[in-house]
């Protein structure tokens, strides 16, 4: 009887596969595509979850990492260390003599932030999309704007270097006025941080750049959050302790005028240059760290030397060695031309021509030639 009853009742399986042999393809076909678009539904809630996964890591509190604690997590974001990231993309020396820990055990903060944290291998085509985030601030000028590939660019260092009166800080100026305007009218919406080396920032030029655009000046300056740097030692504590403002102020650009004259003046002579190297090194890893981790975009301007040993042509050459030349993600050579016009060369750049154009400083701020 048991025999029977397996012949002559199939089973349920048996009985589903019995209309895709009468050749009812068009209930296959549709029930192909429900399960398609069901996969393809499931696929993308899958990956919405896996974003906020990695954004609420990345806003845990770091005092909630294994062996962090408080007074830990205190000394971490007093040294600017605020979020996951930030722990995630520093070394383990840099750590330690930041926050005065030992090296074993910012190894092994570090790690359980990286473990927190997607990181590794992605393709081009991720790292093109992420790259959509990306922002440009416009200078004022249509020219330079295109010399730029379309501004000076967010998680990216751009470095102007050029003779005194070359247009540097009033760039740097100008930018701090124009990231204030709304995407549409070529700014990011934010405020500024701005890091004096030289004591040239002066908020009765910022008041005339915003007049003349028909911006309210006082807001303007409230935008703008100043710190003078007295030594080198100052300046990188500034950048190190920015993170904290940064948030606070929704900082969009940070400007550094200048990057190397603090530099130039603590280390003297051939036999302090090693050092000044390695210094200027972290320096600039960090301010590279924080345009990544918190699209900002930098803005740094450079001194220049003459070189003796050129006979025939432009002796001039940016300071800082090859550094600062390698770290610079677009270098950009600023010269005076007659009366208000500066010339602008692009000297160095990942994805841009090296080319020429023509700007004027004015009154009213950087704009195209007449």
């Amino acid at each position: 009887m048991g025999k029977k009853k397996k012949v002559e009742e199939p089973t349920e399986e048996e009985e589903l596969e019995l209309p895709e042999e009468e050749n009812d393809e068009e209930n296959n076909e549709e029930s192909e595509d429900e399960n398609s678009d069901e996969e393809i539904e499931d696929t993308k809630e899958l990956e919405e979850l896996s974003k906020e996964e990695d954004v609420s890591k990345n806003d845990m509190d770091i005092a909630d990492l294994p062996g962090v604690g408080e007074k830990t997590g205190q000394k971490l974001k007093a040294a600017g260390y605020v979020d996951m990231m930030a722990l995630a993309a520093a070394s383990p020396l840099e750590l330690a003599e930041a926050a005065a820990l030992g090296e074993a055990t910012a190894a092994k903060i570090i790690q359980g932030a990286r473990s927190k944290l997607t990181l590794g291998y992605e393709t081009a085509a991720d790292v093109m999309e992420r790259r959509k985030d990306i922002k440009k601030i416009s200078t004022g000028s249509k020219e330079l704007d295109d010399l730029l590939g379309g501004g000076v660019e967010t998680q990216a260092v751009t470095e102007m270097h050029g003779a005194f009166g070359s247009g540097k800080s009033q760039l740097g100026f100008q930018l701090a006025v124009n990231v204030q305007k709304s995407v549409e009218e070529g700014g990011l919406g934010g405020g500024c941080l701005f890091i004096d080396t030289e004591d040239t920032f002066r908020p009765e030029r910022i008041i005339q750049l915003a007049e003349s655009q028909g911006m309210d000046p006082q807001k303007v300056l409230e935008n703008i959050v100043v710190a003078r740097a007295y030594n080198s030692d100052h300046q990188t504590i500034l950048a190190d302790r920015s993170p904290e403002i940064i948030k606070e102020k929704n900082i969009k650009l940070i400007v550094v005028d200048s990057l190397m004259a603090m530099f130039r003046s603590d280390f003297v002579g051939r036999g302090t240059l090693a050092s000044r190297q390695q210094k200027l090194n972290r320096h600039l890893k960090k301010l590279k760290r924080l345009s990544d981790v918190y699209n900002v975009a930098v803005y740094v301007t450079n001194q220049v030397m003459s070189n003796p040993a050129i006979l025939f042509g432009d002796p001039t050459r940016p300071i800082g060695g090859h550094i600062l030349g390698h770290f610079s993600t677009f270098r950009v050579y600023l010269r005076k031309s007659k009366g208000e016009n500066r010339i602008a060369r692009m000297v160095d750049s990942p994805n841009l021509p090296e080319k020429d154009c023509l700007f004027r400083v004015c009154p009213e701020g950087v704009r195209d030639t007449e």
